[in-house]
């Protein structure tokens, strides 16, 4: 619940949509990087891009984001051409496909920055 809260103040324009790896909000701790995916239905580049992602599952909290939303219409506007679109803690991290190294890379650097903070 706390990761919610966050993500409520950090991203409030956002209406939150939870596909199968986004269930694990409630659960997950809130030192995890929240990984944002700005899609809509059907998404068949995203359905493949959270393949891509299944193995880290457990290192980040996935928050999907329905830029067809009425409430997410600024993001479909800037996002409508390039889905998916990947938010890394807020940040832009990449599109139209999973860059594996950049993901990877980006991660550890939050997850070393969030030890040194404990």
């Amino acid at each position: 619940m706390m990761v919610l809260c966050f993500l409520s103040r950090a991203l409030p324009q956002l209406r939150h949509s939870h596909g199968p790896l986004g269930r694990q909000v409630c659960s997950a701790s809130a030192n995890k990087p929240v990984l944002t995916l700005f899609t809509k239905k059907p998404c068949p580049l995203c359905d493949e891009a959270k393949e891509v992602l299944e193995p880290y599952k457990r290192r980040f909290v996935l928050q999907e984001v329905d830029i067809t939303l009425p409430e997410n219409s600024a993001w479909y506007d800037k996002y409508k051409y390039d889905i998916p679109v990947f938010h890394l803690n807020g940040m832009f991290l990449m599109k139209h496909r999973v860059d594996i190294q950049k993901f990877e890379d980006r991660l550890k650097k939050l997850e070393l920055q969030s030890e040194e903070n404990q």
